[in-house]
């Protein structure tokens, strides 16, 4: 099984070549430039989810906060064992 996390689109390179487009992520306060080729509505503010240093998909806001909020608490759940 693979992981893929949700970021915030923080920044998005002016890059004409949609197949190069790239943007800065921001993963919970750490930042990742990432590819945006397979999501080019992708727009900053929105929420993707990344693996492997692609954005598969545009996440609504409501969605990608409830996912960083159950990586929270199993953070919570590690530092307890």
């Amino acid at each position: 099984m693979c992981l893929a996390i949700p970021g915030q689109v923080i920044n998005i390179s002016d890059d004409s070549d949609p197949l190069a487009r790239k943007g800065q992520i921001n993963f919970s306060g750490i930042r990742k430039e990432v590819s945006l080729a397979y999501v080019p509505e992708a727009k900053i503010n929105d929420y993707v989810i990344v693996h492997a240093g692609f954005a598969l998909s545009v996440l609504d806001e409501e969605e990608a906060l409830a996912s960083l909020q159950a990586f929270d608490g199993l953070s919570a759940v590690e530092n307890q064992l």
